[in-house]
């Protein structure tokens, strides 16, 4: 089958941490815990203000080649299916929840999780998936429309990052002061283990917070021969700082393959994080957005902690260009 001919379907990780029977379920594992932390277990990994909405709508308006969307959930359903009628009536994308009970069938003793971290270990699991698929968090969004080529070309997956030094990052980490009585868990620190963790000495790869083009059967190969290490990683209720990215983990082995493209992010991608910033900076980030018309990826993140103004300018940004309504 040719490429353009192959089915591509997404893969987003949701939870409503505002759910009063989530927090429920949390709530002994997080006494057992000791301490709450952002980096590991604070609130903001868990809190939604509806951003599965517009993620949801901007695949739907800009990548309509999609074939299925895969929603994973803790006995949770955002509730889309009307919202989406409303706004794409005549699309042929499919949604469908995957429960935990389902992501981790035959694994069902380490239920329940609250770590992202474990269920992107996992997402080549879910039954019916496509070789070809993209992973999303939640406040990932497209924001211009974007082609089966920005993620896949021929047997080749496009690796959107770039290449970060092994031994000054160590450092770097060594050095780092704790907080609340740890080093805390940073974004780079699992992509720099993923790539300990194949024995690289030199460099490692770093990702941006983007969508993540993968292949199930690269993943399904690796943890089929090194079960030690999936069982390792999905072996933490919460995020953990011995545990690697598996997205990063993933285009390691296919650089490795000579099939993964290295893309930078400069220019396709903005990067939104309003929280502790000066009045103008939501302002400034749309300004570079409306300046440069390369920019087709976007993540917003810890929008729960914006301000009212700020969030409400954000949400309203979005539903203007997914020209969407509620």
């Amino acid at each position: 089958m040719k490429v353009e001919n192959e089915p591509i379907d997404v893969v987003i990780s949701w939870v409503d941490g505002n759910d009063p029977q989530h927090k429920q379920k949390m709530q002994p594992y997080l006494a057992k815990l000791g301490r709450i932390s952002d980096d590991l277990s604070g609130p903001t990994r868990f809190r939604s203000v509806g951003e599965i909405f517009y993620c949801v709508a901007s695949i739907f308006r800009f990548a309509p080649f999609v074939r299925k969307i895969f929603i994973i959930t803790d006995n949770q359903n955002p509730n889309l299916d009307i919202f989406i009628q409303q706004n794409f009536p005549e699309s042929k994308i499919q949604i469908e929840i995957v429960d935990h009970s389902v992501l981790f069938r035959g694994y069902e003793p380490i239920l329940p999780i609250f770590n992202s971290r474990v269920i992107e270990t996992c997402t080549y699991r879910i039954p019916g998936l496509s070789e070809n698929y993209v992973y999303f968090n939640d406040d990932f969004f497209l924001v211009r429309p974007v082609k089966r080529e920005d993620w896949y070309r021929d047997n080749s997956t496009v690796a959107y990052g770039h290449w970060r030094n092994i031994w000054l990052d160590k450092l770097l980490w060594i050095i780092k002061p704790l907080r609340n009585g740890h080093k805390p868990v940073g974004f780079k620190d699992s992509m720099l283990l993923s790539a300990l963790k194949l024995n690289r000495k030199w460099k490692y790869f770093h990702l941006e917070h983007i969508p993540h083009p993968l292949k199930k059967s690269v993943l399904e190969s690796f943890f089929a021969k090194n079960q030690e290490l999936f069982l390792s990683n999905i072996s933490y209720k919460f995020r953990s700082a011995k545990q690697f990215n598996t997205q990063a983990l993933y285009y390691l082995l296919m650089f490795d393959a000579n099939r993964a493209i290295l893309t930078s992010t400069k220019n396709i991608f903005l990067y939104i994080k309003p929280v502790k910033r000066g009045a103008d900076f939501v302002n400034r980030k749309l300004i570079t957005f409306a300046q440069n018309n390369d920019i087709k990826f976007c993540c917003i993140g810890s929008l729960d902690l914006a301000k009212d103004a700020d969030k409400k300018e954000l949400l309203s940004w979005l539903k203007d260009i997914l020209k969407i309504k509620f």
